[in-house]
């Protein structure tokens, strides 16, 4: 198929020489097309040049067509109208001027031939799941998740000829991600999006894996995707017990041969303190039988070189698929003891919430985006005072907030840590921050150069290695800006977590990995 983007030799370094992406290249064709690869891997800086939003180091883009783009974190000014956004406002009030019988000659210029545009962008609103009211109020009102369909939406208004989409699940409810399955279903353009919604994945027509600064294809949706790499990796692990048992065949025939030397070199040393043959013939024997030798040493040494080769690289084709698994008995909670309790507590939304957690429930806070999940959680948190009632948290407690703003940006991971566990020394710091893969001088990176699934296992080893540890851990939307592997290394840390859960997700597979005992559900 044709390409409609292509990128070739694409290098970028950010400005302190780090090297992001090198050599890159990429052909996109028509349709929907899927991104994935571990976080740090370069997805979001390979958007963004794609879009025009980075200039590359070296190298070209080529686009057939508009791009329209859609960034992760999208940046908005929180006192801007909806309708000014879209750039639909001045329109409005010369449409509102003119059924008020209060138009100017000016208002005609203004609306020239867009006399349907609130009609239009009331379908495209409603088309990504927001409703027509929207368009009178401020950015800052707007949840995370409506702020990602405004973003899509303003896009479809547009009418790019290529959407490129940054992980455009995030902060989605159950309805809204449903919505935009559906756009991107219908969408006759080309799609390249980057995302961990394993659903969204599911319905593109291939998969690029971006991994050690290249590209590989595989056709099909996310399940075809996962079947492809299962062959593969069960592919590699037969390749390396294949290269093992070589390399352990050719360390057998060197020490046969070595026995088999020395044998001769044995016979060879009393044939001449024997002296049967003159001495210029012995001596022409040994020349000979040495060179031999060595030719038959040489030939040993290169045979086990070559096995060891194979081995090396059979061994960088296996995937490597790293877990956490930490041991925190300090976190362990009595089955009967109260977590948490409310007493008539209404939040600041108005909301009437009843909250009890005992022991080690895992309790999923769900609703649709702006029901108040987000709000519960800082308000068990303190961070936000109640309408009204009153909160009880009996154990030590932590919150992982949606924004991931614990952290300091100038200190390494290291004093980061340290800093919610100053009673721990340095060295016992790292090695609590080992088993959160963050090893030797990773562990000294600072906090403000990591990708968002590093910020993310940052700040949940923070929060777990904590002083005193976390019985009670409360979760904002923890799959937001991780990847599929970062995905499986959170469920496998919180496996280990002998506290209480309260989780507030929009992702329901998740929520049925982490073992879910009871679902609040805010209305």
């Amino acid at each position: 198929m044709p390409a409609v983007l292509t990128a070739s030799a694409l290098t970028f370094a950010w400005p302190d020489g780090t090297a992001a992406l090198s050599g890159l290249d990429l052909q996109v064709p028509p349709g929907r097309s899927g991104l994935v690869g571990s976080n740090g891997s370069g997805k979001s800086t390979l958007l963004r040049l794609l879009a025009g939003e980075l200039r590359p180091t070296a190298g070209s883009v080529t686009v057939q067509g508009r791009i329209g783009y859609l960034a992760q974190d999208l940046t908005l000014r929180a006192d801007e109208r909806v309708d000014e956004h879209l750039g639909i406002a001045p329109v409005r009030r010369a449409l509102a001027a003119l059924d008020a019988g209060d138009a100017a000659p000016h208002d005609f210029d203004v609306i020239g031939d867009r006399w349907d545009v609130e009609e239009l962008t009331v379908a495209e609103l409603d088309r990504v799941g927001l409703p027509a009211g929207v368009l009178d109020r401020r950015l800052g009102e707007l949840s995370g998740g409506e702020v990602t369909q405004l973003g899509l939406a303003r896009l479809l208004l547009d009418e790019p000829d290529m959407l490129l989409l940054d992980e455009p699940t995030n902060n989605l409810d159950r309805d809204a991600r449903s919505k935009l399955h559906d756009v991107l279903g219908s969408w006759p353009g080309t799609v390249l999006v980057v995302s961990h919604d394993r659903p969204l994945l599911e319905r593109v027509d291939r998969i690029a894996e971006l991994s050690d600064r290249s590209l590989r294809w595989y056709g099909g949706g996310w399940s075809a995707y996962e079947d492809a790499v299962a062959a593969e990796q069960a592919s590699a692990e037969q390749a390396v017990r294949t290269a093992q048992a070589g390399l352990r065949r050719e360390h057998r025939d060197v020490l046969d041969a070595g026995r088999v030397l020395a044998k001769r070199r044995q016979f060879a040393a009393k044939a001449f303190a024997n002296k049967r043959e003159p001495r210029a013939v012995m001596r022409v024997r040994k020349r000979t039988a040495q060179v031999s030798a060595a030719k038959y040493t040489a030939t040993q040494e290169q045979r086990l070189a070559g096995a060891r080769e194979r081995l090396t690289e059979a061994e960088q084709r296996v995937r490597e698929l790293a877990e956490i698994h930490v041991d925190l008995p300090g976190t362990a909670v009595p089955g009967q003891r109260v977590v948490l309790e409310t007493h008539d507590l209404v939040l600041r939304n108005g909301l009437r919430v009843d909250l009890h957690v005992r022991g080690t429930e895992r309790v999923a806070v769900v609703g649709p985006n702006g029901s108040g999940k987000s709000t519960l959680l800082h308000t068990v948190a303190g961070s936000l005072a109640p309408a009204t009632g009153s909160v009880h948290v009996r154990v030590p407690m932590r919150l992982l907030p949606q924004r991931l703003d614990l952290l300091d940006d100038r200190l390494s991971i290291a004093e980061n840590v340290a800093r919610f566990a100053p009673r721990a020394d340095a060295n016992a710091v790292r090695s609590r921050l080992a088993r959160f893969l963050f090893r030797g001088v990773d562990a000294d990176r600072p906090a403000g150069r990591l990708s968002g699934g590093e910020r993310f296992r940052a700040t949940l080893a923070a929060l777990l290695l904590a002083e005193p540890e976390p019985q009670l851990l409360l979760l904002d939307e923890p799959t937001n800006n991780l990847d599929l592997a970062s995905l499986r290394q959170l469920v496998t840390a919180l496996e280990s977590y002998r506290g209480a859960l309260l989780v507030a997700s929009h992702d329901e597979g998740f929520l049925d990995d982490l073992g879910v005992t009871r679902t609040v559900e805010l209305g």
